[in-house]
Formats: structure tokens, C-alpha cells, sequence
């Protein structure tokens, strides 16, 4: 069974997502804000990291740098869901190391679900 980590501080997000990918077979942990990230990392060594950038005490963007300059985890895939959808912020992401990004109003939970297991396959 795969796990990820979802970081995302919106409660209502958290529900849906976590349901959605707990039936699709995956262990999930939701981490609320960005300075736990590097905690929940050390604890659950998961293979997937589901992103946002918009987060209370330490923003994706400062999450994603120190995750790729650590170098347990410079392998970890990451994938960003954020509402942040300009095209500089998504050229930003790719070029700091995410895998993919993702706009949550582009996708359904479901679609999410299919994109990450697609980036786990390869």
C-alpha cells in the first residue's frame, strides 16, 4: 500500500482528500502546516508528498527547498495542489524539484487521486 502525506490546512480538503485516497488503497497522513512537514517526513517515510503552497507557519514553497536540499529526501516525489495557478508560480514549482502541479480547481479529488498514482508508477 502506498503512503503519502497530504499537507493542506483547509479541514473540509483534508475530508475529502483523505477519504478519496484511503478508499483507492493509500495510507494517508495530513500534516496542517508547513513547519511539521520535516517531522512527518522523519516519521512515516512516505512515497508521495501532496503539497500546498498557501500554509500557516512555514509556506510550501520554504517546504519544498528544504525537503530537496535534504538528502533523504531528494528522491521523495512531490506533487503540488495548490489554488496558486499562475504560470509563474507553476514554472517556480517544477523548477524547484516538484514533479507535478497541480491547480485544485483543475481537478476533481478523484483526478488527484489518478494523477498521483500515475507519478508512483513511473
Amino acid at each position: 500500500m502506498p503512503n503519502i502525506i497530504l499537507v493542506e490546512d483547509d479541514p473540509f480538503l483534508i475530508d475529502i482528500y483523505k477519504q478519496k485516497f484511503e478508499s483507492a488503497g493509500f495510507g494517508i497522513n495530513v500534516v496542517k502546516n508547513g513547519s511539521k512537514v520535516l517531522d512527518a517526513l522523519a516519521q512515516s517515510k512516505p512515497d508521495l508528498l501532496l503539497l500546498d503552497i498557501v500554509l500557516p507557519e512555514m509556506a510550501g514553497w520554504e517546504v519544498l527547498e528544504k525537503i530537496k536540499a535534504e538528502p533523504n529526501y531528494k528522491d521523495l516525489k512531490v506533487v503540488i495542489l495548490s489554488n496558486l495557478g499562475q504560470k509563474e508560480e507553476v514554472e517556480k514549482g517544477l523548477q524547484m524539484g516538484a514533479d507535478k502541479y497541480l491547480i485544485k480547481s483543475q481537478y476533481k479529488p478523484s483526478e488527484v487521486v489518478e494523477k498521483v498514482k500515475e507519478i508512483l508508477a513511473t
